[in-house]
């Protein structure tokens, strides 16, 4: 683990290298882990709410930011009610247990994150597992699943190890065609993807047609913590009552909800940064596959480069180190074995010349060490 005594964002300092390092390897997709009105929204909040509220929400955990958040939340997305967790990870092992029960079925993508596999694994519905985006298997499932009460199709809007977006169309069509409810977990979605980055059902067109939603506030908006579900009044109003994760963790710090208030008020007066993410994107990817690399996933600024090869990658990005880019190699566990990779991570405050450089680091490291002819 690299240990950066800096700010996030594109130029950083690592702890025992030098200045200049160009950072593409962080969530921090609009650049706003340090805009300097999310900073001082921040100071703002923490000076007159404090460092934090020593309790859960129930009790006296609840200020009037945490109100007013959730609330800026549900109308960024077009939804009823909106609720705040520690993390999108708290907000995914906290809806399943208390929306689903034995009577119920849950679907799932083989290649849904982690946080949503363990939130499934605490809930007593009966689970299936579709191979990854294809539609053909999801309903060969929905069409053995009509035998429960209520049928849940779970997936990630955005894939984060392979940059590949759910083909959300498809899924609400099989979902209207067999009476099931749409989930999405939009953390590598939301902020930048769709005309005004409201996420993956924007884009696809079908915010009217999923249900629930899960997100988090730790990258595109603001970096720093917390997540969140939104929906139907009904549902959060449910989970206020049962979610364990919400009933049983400390209430988000103030200051934290300050940044990402601020966030979400930058994105709502205008798309000019999410729409930036577009042109960023394709102009890397279409260099590096011209350079001769294979870039997994469409149109995402998650952008893996796939090696096949755990040491090749690791030996790689060390060596992308060296050359000033910081990216990070994955291999098995965290991917399946022959699929390492570099996942390169675009941001919106990348210039066109850092995209450039990093293109020119990737060649010079791929012909050293045979990845490219």
């Amino acid at each position: 683990e690299k240990t950066p005594p800096s700010r996030q964002g594109p130029p950083l300092r690592l702890a025992g290298g030098g200045a200049g390092i160009l950072n593409f390897c962080a969530n921090n997709y609009l650049g706003l882990s340090s805009h300097p009105e999310v900073i001082r929204a921040a100071v703002e909040a923490l000076e007159k709410f404090g460092a934090g509220l020593s309790s859960v929400r129930f009790i006296c955990g609840t200020q009037s930011i945490h109100k007013d958040l959730e609330e800026k939340i549900a109308r960024f997305h077009q939804r009823e009610d909106a609720i705040l967790y520690a993390s999108c990870f708290d907000a995914n092992a906290g809806i399943f247990e208390a929306l689903l029960t034995p009577e119920d079925a849950v679907l799932s993508d083989e290649l849904n994150h982690a946080s949503i596999i363990d939130g499934i694994r605490l809930c007593k519905a009966n689970k299936y597992r579709y191979k990854h985006m294809d539609m053909q298997d999801l309903e060969a499932k929905l069409q053995d699943a009509q035998k429960h009460r209520l049928r849940l199709v779970a997936t990630d809007g955005a894939f984060s190890m392979d940059g590949d977006i759910a083909p959300l169309r498809e899924i609400c069509q099989l979902a209207q065609k067999y009476d099931a409810l749409v989930f999405i977990d939009e953390c590598h979605a939301t902020g930048f993807l769709g005309p005004n980055g409201r996420g993956t059902d924007e884009l696809l067109g079908v915010m009217d047609k999923v249900t629930i939603i899960n997100s988090t506030l730790g990258k595109a908006l603001g970096g720093a913590a917390g997540g969140y579900t939104t929906g139907p009044k009904p549902l959060i109003d449910l989970l206020r009552q049962r979610s364990r994760p919400y009933l049983f963790s400390n209430s988000l710090p103030p200051a934290v909800v300050g940044c990402a208030s601020k966030a979400l008020d930058l994105l709502m007066e205008s798309n000019a940064i999410a729409q930036s993410m577009a042109a960023k994107t394709q102009r890397f990817r279409s260099k590096m596959t011209a350079a001769g690399f294979t870039i997994s996933g469409k149109d995402h600024p998650i952008c893996p480069v796939m090696l096949g090869d755990a040491r090749l990658a690791a030996v790689m990005a060390e060596d992308m180190l060296n050359r000033g880019i910081y990216v990070i190699g994955f291999s098995y566990p965290v991917v399946p074995k022959g699929k390492a990779r570099i996942r390169v991570q675009i941001s919106a405050v990348h210039s066109d010349e850092d995209i450039d450089h990093c293109v020119e680091a990737f060649t010079e490291v791929g012909r050293k060490h045979g990845a490219l002819p």
